[in-house]
């Protein structure tokens, strides 16, 4: 006899801050890590995210598509295979009033020039049915608030934080900084604007990256309960070297690498900088120091063997710009001149070139570095996809790479190819992958469109002869965490029935 008896849905545990930075994302990996070696079925989920740090992953019927790079590695902690519906909604910021808007993995032009208010109801009942489908498919739903849910200007148009709460049933945690001072007030305040509702939603208090004496602690947090009904479930210790990068921003300037320094990393910081989380592998590569270069003296004193980096950028041709007026353009001409190695990503590839086109209104026209003998022309269609390939010959401060293969993702409007002119005289780039990676003759400037390369244990090796961490021991040390930080019993209640 065939059982007409449904699956129940998923449990749902929702993560929510007091503060961006609270640590959310860190957290909300950490218990997918720990729900997962419990031996559950476990899957992420984030209504919405804003943020230029994206990874490449299957969405409906087998299409490529873009979520944010923390819920691509809460996937991966959950041991899920990573997929558009963890994050259906994910905003590019393009300028400080304008984003571009992905909805289930692809770019929306009629959402991204829609009013942001006006945006939330149109994109709720997509949002609603990727975490409903996500709840029939798992024991447990892992899922992460965004800025904090007590932004009562925002209340009413909410589709991250409480609204998901509601819709789930979640049993929140109310995350805090408590490095950042405030900690008790920043708890006390959020529970206090929220709707009595959804106040009866949040099971616990955290104070995250505590540093000193846990005594000293007390009376707070039982003054806390008294005034709230809610325990404070947890006291997490500062971790400077948990793993993961930082999903908002540059993640701190802290050298993790151990021995004597041999190689400077200096990674140029533009304001609209993306995909900066692949560059977190080489703060733990021995002897390799990383930095965020923001003027010409960030780039003094660099030795040849040193390298310059042009990261990922959602608007070249902005950032390019900016480049200009801090005088780095110099710096960096510089640097290669004097056969210092350079090495542009995708966006800062498209600068190493000789000229920006866009006749698509997509970005910007404007002139290159001139380091590449190469010219980008902008279009409409976006390339979204994972990509695997092998360097061919390679010369000069790259030839460790020669024949290494590489696995990767590409996301980039711009296509490029040889300066047709300088190519008639002669002057071509090397490429080194057909369509993907360029050389300059002289060895030392390459420019790839393959994100992702430092997170690949062979190009690490070629390149450092050093091994890093792995993203599973990474996971595990995450969930250690929890373990000893928690009240005894929290955990396992939030998800039982």
């Amino acid at each position: 006899m065939t059982s007409t008896t449904s699956s129940p849905l998923a449990r749902c545990v929702m993560v929510l801050g007091t503060t961006s930075g609270a640590g959310k994302s860190w957290l909300t990996t950490a218990l997918c890590r720990h729900y997962s070696n419990l031996g559950l079925k476990v899957a992420p989920f984030k209504a919405q995210n804003m943020s230029n740090n994206a990874r490449v992953v299957p969405g409906p019927a087998g299409v490529m598509g873009e979520i944010g790079s923390a819920q691509y590695f809460q996937a991966l902690a959950a041991r899920a295979e990573p997929e558009v519906r963890m994050n259906p909604l994910l905003l590019k910021p393009e300028a400080d009033t304008h984003s571009q808007v992905v909805l289930m993995g692809q770019v929306s032009a009629e959402l991204t020039t829609m009013p942001w208010r006006g945006r939330s109801e149109k994109v709720w009942p997509q949002i609603a049915a990727a975490l409903d489908a996500l709840r029939a498919e798992n024991d447990v739903v892992v899922i992460e608030g965004a800025g904090s849910p007590a932004e009562i200007n925002l209340h009413a148009s909410d589709i991250v934080n409480m609204r998901v709460a509601r819709h789930a049933d979640a049993r929140c945690l109310l995350v805090t900084d408590i490095d950042r001072g405030g900690a008790f007030a920043h708890l006390y305040g959020t529970w206090a604007l929220l709707p009595e509702d959804e106040r009866a939603l949040i099971h616990g208090f955290v104070l995250n990256k505590f540093r000193g004496d846990a005594s000293l602690l007390a009376p707070a947090p039982q003054m806390l309960r008294e005034l709230t009904g809610v325990p404070t479930v947890a006291t997490i210790p500062m971790q400077w070297r948990h793993g993961l990068p930082e999903e908002d921003g540059v993640f701190d300037d802290r050298t993790l690498s151990a021995g004597a320094v041999h190689t400077t990393v200096a990674v140029v910081a533009y304001p609209r900088i993306s995909n900066l989380d692949e560059f977190q592998p080489l703060k733990n590569v021995p002897g390799v120091r990383l930095l965020w270069a923001r003027s010409p003296a960030d780039l003094a004193g660099l030795k040849p063997t040193d390298w310059v980096v042009l990261p990922g950028s959602k608007s070249t041709a902005a950032d390019l710009a900016w480049l200009r007026a801090q005088g780095l353009d110099q710096a960096i001409a510089q640097h290669a001149g004097q056969g210092g190695t350079v090495l542009g990503v995708c966006g800062g590839l498209q600068m190493l070139g000789e000229a920006l086109i866009d006749t698509a209104g997509i970005d910007g026209n404007a002139p290159g570095l001139g380091l590449l003998p190469l010219v980008t022309t902008f279009e409409v269609a976006k390339t979204v996809q994972r990509t695997q390939a092998q360097f061919g010959a390679m010369q000069g401060a790259w030839a460790a790479l020669a024949g290494v293969a590489a696995t990767g993702y590409e996301i980039h409007h711009g296509q490029t190819a040889q300066h047709p002119a300088m190519a008639a005289k002669g002057d071509v780039a090397r490429e080194v992958i057909p369509g993907i990676a360029w050389q300059n003759p002289a060895g030392n400037v390459l420019g790839v469109y393959l994100h992702g390369l430092f997170e690949d244990a062979a190009v690490l090796h070629a390149l450092f002869g050093a091994q890093v961490p792995t993203l599973d021991s990474v996971f595990d040390g995450l969930a250690g965490f929890l373990g000893s930080s928690f009240t005894p019993g929290v955990l396992d209640a939030l998800v039982a029935r």
